[in-house]
């Protein structure tokens, strides 16, 4: 520790650095997406209601690329499992950048963030930890990366979603590469979030949301390896969004609609079209993720057993909040409309 006390001037310094980044990044993001015309337009499958410039999260990607490649020389141990998850970092925001510019297939970014997954997954292993955290981190990989796409919809949602998961990952850490990654990536979330929110004036865009994601399942599965029956606490964060997109996506696949392709049926999505306001949805999951934060610390020093029930009831009651929120805003959306 004392050799990244000495490098980034202890973690007031790291965060001033990662803050930095974030705000200076993306303020030249904006300024180069309103030059390119990079900008979402409204629609029936979006919920803002003006054009908005799109790509901010490019300054989250650099943040996260300035960390791993320092903390591989900090660490010069862990150098291997950290230059792996940059080179994945790089892939998945480079086919987000080039999906940014220019509207790609499903397919093709699929594969590129496959092949980032499987980086993750062979850095883990010559990091020592077993094929079973191996094949955690690349499936947390495939599957956060498109789950923070997903939910990235309405303003400043996955920036904070991910600003709190990372810094309950940071705390659960507690010292080493993870709670200083940790500690940089929530240091960049809070340097874009003031270009979020109370209204945005830039979207992180697929380069932002899929590297948000890719970075919290590296940090997920770095610290699955010295978690032990504890591990499945590091779901209790993310359960907020992985509720609403797995549920939402198991809808579309039942009904027989083409599950791939963008939509604006996310139970967040029908609350913003409800109430007209981004900021209580936003700060409402913020609330359910505090609190999914505190009980996953908390927890660590439950026994295995209450872990394995209470987990399981902590997903049903928010399947059950999900279902109600989605169930009981479309009804009075219709009744509205009547």
């Amino acid at each position: 520790m004392t050799v990244v006390e000495a490098v980034a001037g202890g973690w007031v310094g790291w965060v001033a650095l990662h803050l930095s980044i974030g705000i200076v990044g993306t303020w030249l993001a904006r300024r180069y997406a309103l030059h390119r015309q990079l900008v979402d337009q409204p629609g029936e499958r979006r919920s803002h209601d003006t054009p908005t410039p799109r790509g901010g999260g490019i300054s989250i990607v650099a943040s996260m690329l300035v960390a791993l490649c320092g903390l591989a020389w900090c660490f010069p141990g862990h150098a291997t499992l950290m230059l792996a998850t940059a080179a994945g970092t790089a892939l998945v925001a480079g086919i987000g950048w080039v999906d940014d510019h220019h509207p790609l297939p499903p397919w093709p970014r699929l594969l590129v963030q496959a092949v980032a997954a499987l980086l993750l997954a062979w850095g883990l292993q010559l990091e020592g930890a077993g094929i079973a955290v191996a094949g955690a981190g690349f499936v947390a990989a495939l599957v956060l990366v498109n789950v923070w796409n997903f939910m990235d919809g309405i303003d400043a949602l996955a920036a904070s979603q991910a600003l709190l998961v990372a810094t309950a990952y940071g705390l659960w850490a507690g010292v080493g590469v993870g709670a200083w990654f940790a500690l940089a990536l929530a240091a960049a979330c809070l340097g874009f979030l003031p270009f979020n929110l109370p209204r945005a004036r830039i979207f992180l865009g697929d380069v932002g949301s899929g590297a948000l994601g890719y970075g919290l399942a590296a940090l997920a599965a770095w610290l699955l390896v010295d978690a032990g029956p504890r591990g499945p606490l590091l779901l209790l964060p993310l359960s907020a969004f992985l509720i609403d997109a797995t549920l939402t996506l198991a809808l579309r696949v039942l009904g027989g609609e083409r599950w791939w392709m963008p939509h604006a049926g996310h139970a967040y999505q029908y609350w913003v079209r409800r109430c007209g306001r981004h900021g209580r949805v936003t700060w409402s999951y913020a609330a359910w993720t505090l609190l999914a934060c505190l009980a996953m610390l908390a927890g660590r020093g439950a026994p295995p057993a209450f872990i394995m029930v209470g987990l399981p009831v902590a997903g049903l009651l928010g399947a059950g909040v999900w279902a109600y929120l989605r169930r009981t805003v479309r009804r009075a959306g219709e009744d509205a409309r009547e």
